[in-house]
């Protein structure tokens, strides 16, 4: 064999070897090089747009209700019965697994994490969330995660860093102060260290299921530059993303929220229906709860939620049975710019929701009055409601009533809308500025206006004119 001969051998041989080396690198998988990191891996991409903020519609899900599978995958089989209920948002309750240690009630407490980057068998799996997403896009409708930023569960791995949780004078992790949370762990947020892996872990939802925001519990009860600096780490991914924070603090909206819940709202609504007090003070109270909401920032407004409805009282028992609830959310959802459904109020479900235990839900209950929630949703759906301008009609202690204006001044575009908070027939003074040539938006029908509108026990009517 000649000398060049030879060496082309050794050439080729050579080449092989190289060859297969940089194979088995590749094929070679390093469990912790090759684990997804949040922080470098680029968002998904598709073609859904998060809906301008004041076009925002919630519908709040806790899974445990939500029959009959009570997981991921049922949310995905109903999301026409969603959509057609108005909503654009779901909001995902806590799907993470649960604590065990100091575990309460027959479940535990979905507020209770064990692990911030898992799914709970009990709901599904990652690749279930994915689906979700991805088939919740398709209809327009954004998927927002429950996060739970105060507290862990004990049995969270992330125990074993004890300086990342407050502590008493003896050196003892602690409950959050001034609750009666036993089941979970008090976090630190003078630790940097474990700021930056709560960043890390929600930056993980975002990457791996492509979810479009957060709602953030007990957010008051977590400092500002932690949220702003969490806010800020999360907008540099390049992904729209809705935060609503649950909790009354302004600086909530300097830290980069853009939703914070309106109690002050809430409580006076159940003061109207519920204790005969004057319907005429909502008003005062939705301008005093917006003076101190930034321009562009908003409230998001509810009858219930799925704290008042497991430890309170069902909105049948707290607005005065099935109709008053249905008039408290009428009012809600034309008076608020982005408002709340939980689910199971679209039914009127007479009894509390627990989230400790699972409790179907039998869609079929009061189906008349989940059928006029459609037909309300759908009304404010056409009438293009976020974009009107609200003033409060001539007041009185019985009925709300109010005009939603158009600014354009395009016929049949305002609204007027008339509730009554009784259970008892009411007559309401109109205005005589008002139009009185009207279109009925529950009938179709054209009617004029009679100087006294008589309204039946907790009757709802709305006009366009």
């Amino acid at each position: 064999m000649s000398k060049n001969k030879m060496t082309g051998r050794m050439w080729q041989l050579l080449f092989a070897v190289l060859f297969a080396g940089f194979v088995a690198c590749e094929d070679k998988q390093d469990p912790v090089n090759d684990k997804p990191k949040p922080d470098t891996l680029v968002v998904e991409k598709d073609t859904f747009q998060v809906p301008a903020l004041e076009k925002l519609v919630f519908y709040e899900i806790n899974l445990r209700s939500f029959g009959p599978g009570c997981n991921l995958k049922e949310v995905e089989k109903q999301l026409d019965s969603i959509q057609a209920l108005g909503a654009n948002v779901i909001w995902l309750m806590p799907i993470y697994p649960i604590g065990e240690i100091n575990r309460v009630g027959e479940l535990g407490s979905p507020y209770s994490v064990k692990d911030y980057t898992d799914v709970n068998p009990e709901f599904g799996t990652l690749n279930d969330l994915k689906s979700l997403v991805k088939a919740a896009h398709k209809k327009n409708i954004a998927v927002v995660l429950d996060w739970v930023a105060n507290h862990t569960a004990w049995d969270n791995p992330w125990i074993s860093n004890t300086d990342w949780y407050t502590q008493d004078a003896n050196g003892n992790i602690i409950s959050p102060p001034g609750t009666n949370w036993a089941d979970v762990a008090d976090l630190n947020y003078n630790n940097a260290q474990m700021r930056l892996e709560m960043i890390k872990a929600m930056k993980f939802w975002i990457v791996q299921a492509n979810i479009d925001g957060f709602r953030c519990d007990a957010a008051d009860f977590v400092p500002y530059s932690f949220w702003r600096q969490a806010i800020d780490s999360l907008n540099k991914m390049g992904k729209k993303l809705i935060l609503l924070a649950e909790g009354a603090r302004t600086d909530h909206y300097s830290a980069g929220f853009q939703l914070t819940y309106a109690w002050d709202y809430y409580g006076k609504l159940l003061s109207i229906f519920g204790k005969n007090e004057s319907a005429s003070n909502l008003f005062t109270t939705h301008t005093a709860e917006y003076n101190s909401v930034p321009a562009g920032k908003h409230k998001l407004r509810f009858i219930t939620n799925h704290d008042e409805y497991a430890w309170t009282a069902s909105p049948v028992t707290q607005y005065g049975g099935k109709e008053g609830s249905l008039a408290a959310f009428v009012v809600t959802a034309f008076m608020s710019k982005v408002p709340l459904i939980y689910a199971g109020q679209e039914m009127a479900v007479p009894n509390t929701i627990p989230f400790f235990s699972v409790y179907p839900l039998n869609w079929d209950m009061n189906y008349a009055i989940k059928m006029q929630y459609r037909q309300i949703m759908q009304i404010r759906k056409a009438m293009h409601v976020s974009e009107k301008n609200m003033l409060p009609l001539t007041p009185d202690s019985k009925v709300i009533a109010f005009k939603l204006v158009d600014p354009a001044g395009i016929k049949d575009s305002s609204l007027l809308v008339f509730v009554n908070c009784r259970n008892v027939q009411v007559s309401y003074p109109v205005p005589a500025d008002v139009p009185h040539a009207v279109k009925n938006l529950l009938t179709g029908s054209t009617e004029e206006l009679p100087a006294q509108l008589s309204l039946k026990p907790f009757e709802y009517k709305l006009y366009a004119y």
